[in-house]
């Protein structure tokens, strides 16, 4: 994969972690990029490397890869924020999500974040009652998480303020394609407009980033997987979807 910008995240209730993501408009890390990316790296319990693929090479890289869907996990997603994304704004991000057959979770993110600063909790709560009304969105966060909203969400807004933006339709394949000695972890996310996301991904040791990095580009690439596609970020896509439609809804009353 090529080199990308860091994109450091708390991620409450889950190790600290610094996230790459390809970034088709540079082939080498600038300076001052490589110096933040080694600082946060060293003060991560992981790094996890993301490469999106464009919708139309989706099933190239699906046979590509040997992926079987029916051995996906069923997920739902859903993210909370105001009609005009004023948490985005703030750099936080509140989500909520339903597996299936596990129990459902939620997290408080904060973007970007030193990973060493922070390390909270998971929370599992019922979605589907707030998804239906019966049910507060604050009674899904622990205090803790409530606490983190309190401190970096904007001023004069609750989580109970908040509009549910969801839920997305999630599948998440989890495998060992052969050749590489590299877990793998694909999530396709199924958006209400028709639109969706591949994304690929494989975790590492801080100290084997950049090998990581190394190994999953070449791989990838010797299976025709391309790698120089603009890259849609999950998080993002949802948020301005949904934004779109509450807007819209709003204008036309």
């Amino acid at each position: 994969m090529k080199a990308a910008p860091v994109s450091p995240r708390s991620n409450t209730g889950r190790e600290r972690g610094v996230v790459t993501k390809q970034d088709k408009s540079s082939e080498t890390l600038s300076p001052e990029q490589l110096t933040e990316l080694l600082r946060l790296i060293k003060g991560a319990d992981t790094v996890e490397l993301k490469l999106s693929v464009a919708d139309e090479n989706r099933r190239s890289a699906v046979t590509a890869l040997g992926m079987d869907p029916l051995d996906a996990e069923v997920r739902q997603v859903v993210f909370f924020d105001t009609p005009d994304l004023v948490l985005d704004r703030h750099g936080v991000v509140v989500r909520a999500r339903r597996v299936q057959r596990k129990a459902d979770d939620s997290v408080v993110k904060l973007r970007p974040v030193v990973p060493e600063n922070l390390a909270p909790r998971l929370k599992q709560g019922d979605v589907r009652d707030v998804l239906a009304g019966r049910r507060p969105i604050r009674r899904l966060f622990t205090k803790a998480q409530r606490a983190l909203f309190t401190v970096h969400g904007p001023d004069g807004v609750g989580l109970d303020d908040l509009t549910c933006l969801g839920p997305i339709n999630v599948l998440k394949l989890k495998f060992s394609p052969r050749g590489l000695e590299r877990r793998l972890v694909a999530e396709l996310w199924n958006y209400p407009d028709g639109s969706r996301i591949l994304e690929l991904s494989t975790k590492c040791t801080p100290g084997d980033a950049f090998q990581a990095a190394a190994e999953l580009r070449a791989f990838l690439g010797g299976r025709g997987v391309d790698l120089a596609g603009s890259q849609m970020t999950k998080t993002r896509t949802a948020l301005e979807l949904f934004s779109r439609e509450l807007l819209t809804t709003a204008e036309a009353k």
